[in-house]
């Protein structure tokens, strides 16, 4: 295991450099023209009738003349108002952007406040990846954007590099708690509703921004150096305590291996509703009550969702075809926890999750998997592979100061594979290319790496 790391330790965030170019993986979602600097949304919300507004105020600079811009919003959502730099704009709304025309142009590096009041009843978005963002639940609701579904709740650059620190505002009714990233700030409570404040100074993608709704109890597992805390349904209580339950002890071990943790706390909600798979945010994940049976049985998708708080929501993809960036890490860190748990270690889930990968050949390689197989499985196992692949070679001690460095150099901004792999290069004296050829490169699948 890499030695201890000063976990009092913090990253200074950085605003991330977005490359302005659209993604192929997701065609219809991003804009040109503009860089977003941050948000500040103003929502309510009532869960009865399942009905949103806001106001979203968004700070941007322009990288060229700006006479017209846009931005993304679902179409379910009406725009009653938009203004630029205060002065009323005309806009028009429609196949999910809001084009917007302001009373005088933007000059190439001016600044824009942008205003837009809107309001609806929210919906997912459907599209190659089934229903994505905004989803009503039996008692409440949550977000589940990845890859393109933010925009069915705010408008937005919708582009995983257009990266932003947030504040969200959300009002509903009081008997309710009411989730979204970074920390409460404040809560007001005013007869039947209640206000929610959150702050997200850490950069954060659209696709990670979430508010999750129910009746929730609040739990600290732990208050340091990591604050570690649950919202769960309460009839839930005992079975969290198993299913969740090293929690603090995973924070502390990914620390020790990836570098400090990069937000200021971590939450895990359990909703009341099974879901059919979890849900990472920024600063939290979010669980159905499947995933809270009184057993260990899902602890592998909890270290999963907590390991994407490094890789994922912290280092985030520039673009998608290097999502293995993200599922790969995270996957192998399920195999990290199991082996520090005193479960399989992480090369006898390789060999395992190996023979699956034999049984059924792939005929695009990693990474550039391709929009429809992106989430798959094999993407997130052989990613896993290749990051085993590559220990194997360097040792643990070259492997885990990469990783550590990796999160560290990237921290609250974007990267490639082409990234990972110049900095993979520096922790070894060999080459490494026919491990990136054979693994990341080239469909078919090579043999089970050898130790070096």
């Amino acid at each position: 295991m890499p030695g201890r790391i000063d976990k009092s330790a913090w990253h200074t965030p950085k605003l991330s450099a977005a490359s302005h170019e659209l993604d192929p993986y997701v065609p219809n979602s991003g804009n040109l023209g503009y860089r977003v600097s941050r948000y500040d949304l103003g929502l309510d919300y009532r869960v009865n009738s399942n009905r949103l507004s806001g106001v979203a105020v968004i700070t941007a600079a322009s990288y060229q003349q700006l006479d017209r811009f846009s931005l993304d919003l679902a179409t379910g959502m009406r725009v009653d108002r938009a203004t630029v730099n205060g002065r009323r704009a005309r806009f028009s709304h429609r196949l999910g952007k809001v084009s917007i025309t302001p009373a005088s142009p933007i000059p190439p590096g001016g600044s824009l406040t942008v205003e837009i009041r809107y309001r609806g009843n929210p919906r997912p978005i459907r599209g190659p990846f089934g229903d994505v963002g905004w989803e009503e639940l039996d008692n409440g609701s949550l977000c589940a954007n990845q890859p393109n579904g933010a925009p069915s709740w705010f408008p937005c650059d919708d582009h995983p590099e257009a990266k932003a620190p947030f504040r969200i505002e959300i009002t509903t009714d009081t008997p309710y708690y009411a989730l979204a990233n970074g920390r409460l700030v404040s809560k007001r409570r005013r007869a039947a509703q209640t206000t929610w404040v959150y702050e997200q100074v850490e950069p954060m993608a659209t696709y990670l921004a979430a508010v999750q709704i129910g009746q929730y109890e609040r739990i600290t597992m732990t208050d340091g150096p990591v604050p570690v805390h649950a919202l769960i349904p309460p009839k839930l209580r005992a079975q969290f305590a198993v299913s969740f339950g090293r929690q603090p002890q995973m924070v502390e071990a990914f620390t020790e291996m990836f570098g400090p943790y990069p937000f200021r706390e971590y939450t895990s909600l359990v909703t009341e509703d099974a879901l059919e798979i979890p849900l990472e945010s920024q600063g939290f994940s979010t669980f159905g009550a499947n995933h809270c049976d009184g057993t260990l049985e899902h602890e592998r998708l909890v270290a999963h969702e907590l390991a994407h708080q490094w890789f994922g929501n912290s280092v985030t993809v520039a673009r998608w075809r290097d999502i293995w960036l993200h599922e790969g890490f995270a996957c192998y860190a399920e195999w990290l926890w199991s082996q520090h748990s005193g479960g399989k270690s992480a090369d006898e889930w390789a060999r395992h999750y190996y023979a699956k990968l034999a049984a059924e050949p792939v005929r695009v390689p990693l990474a550039d998997p391709g929009a429809k197989d992106m989430f798959d499985d094999w993407v997130y196992k052989r990613g896993a592979m290749t990051l085993h692949a590559l220990r194997l070679r360097i040792g643990d001690g070259e492997f885990f100061a990469l990783i550590r460095r990796w999160t560290e150099k990237y921290a609250y901004r974007c990267a490639t594979t082409e990234d990972f792999i110049a900095l993979a290069s520096t922790f070894s004296s060999a080459s490494l290319n026919d491990i990136w050829h054979d693994w990341l490169f080239t469909p078919s699948l090579p043999p089970f790496p050898a130790l070096a």
